[in-house]
């Protein structure tokens, strides 16, 4: 009887030896995150891009950019971008629509183009969804009044411009369910987008590499709780993830795409939809 109080004892202090070293971890992220010194740069009134390389944040280093939009002032002004069969860098889509900045979009087929998942650019279905994945589990939908990020098919159906990729992050405020897999689960570049009240999150997190790991969507889904985002989904990331803002150098991609295997801003690789921004 003694050995097994003694072993149930044990079994309980490994128990609560576990779970308090995980609760003070993400309490010492989540305070490293908080004090964060972020480089402001004031795009335009009412647009601001935000950088930091966050040293020992998940015991890791990131490579971190957000922009934040204010959708009172700019919410007109949000587009999407897509190419039916064919794949072209962010920095070029953008600069094809004469966008202020943009964002690599959702997933999309690597050989032929085009968007493995449904996308509707102002009220024209561009691709439909090619295999039905559990991934794919969050819509970006928006007119000129109103943009929503869900998981209602329903409720976004409606709107002319729809992009479907995921998985959904947040909702409401709260963490949405993960599937345990390798996608959400092992770190890479990530591109995501939220909402802040009225602000729209646009964020790369960039990876593979020792100056930036990247990301599980567990992390990523942390960093939107703490920054204050009500409803987040990830989009494609990877090799795709890209941030394009116009009169910076390196033809306005500001963070480090990973396609080249070199920590610079020269490895974009070619995308078949973007979201983007115009004056």
């Amino acid at each position: 009887m003694k050995n097994k109080h003694t072993a149930f004892s044990f079994s309980i202090l490994l128990f609560f030896l576990f779970f308090g070293t995980k609760v003070h971890a993400q309490n010492v992220d989540s305070i490293l995150f908080s004090n964060t010194a972020w480089h402001d740069h004031l795009i335009k009134k009412g647009i601001i891009w935000k950088q930091a390389n966050i040293q020992g944040i998940f015991g890791s280093q990131q490579e971190i950019n957000i922009i934040e939009v204010d959708l009172k002032k700019h919410g007109k002004k949000i587009h999407l971008a897509a190419l039916p069969k064919s794949r072209e860098k962010t920095s070029t889509l953008a600069q094809q629509h004469d966008a202020i900045l943009a964002l690599n979009g959702g997933f999309f087929d690597m050989k032929n183009g085009g968007a493995v998942d449904f996308i509707k650019v102002k009220h024209q279905i561009i691709n439909t969804t090619v295999t039905k994945s559990a991934r794919a589990n969050a819509y970006l939908a928006f007119d000129h009044k109103k943009l929503l990020i869900t998981d209602d098919s329903t409720q976004s159906g409606a709107y002319p411009n729809i992009l479907l990729a995921g998985p959904l992050l947040l909702k409401d405020g709260l963490s949405y369910p993960l599937s345990k897999n390798a996608f959400n689960d092992n770190r890479h570049p990530r591109t995501a987008i939220a909402l802040k009240g009225n602000k729209l999150i646009l964020l790369t997190v960039d990876g593979r590499n020792a100056k930036s790991q990247g990301l599980t969507l567990g992390e990523l889904e942390k960093i939107f709780r703490w920054y204050g985002c009500q409803s987040a989904m990830n989009l494609d990331g990877g090799g795709s993830t890209t941030m394009y803002i116009k009169g910076q150098a390196d033809h306005g991609v500001v963070n480090y795409p990973s396609d080249n295997k070199l920590f610079d801003h020269k490895g974009e690789r070619a995308v078949s939809n973007i979201i983007y921004l115009t004056n």
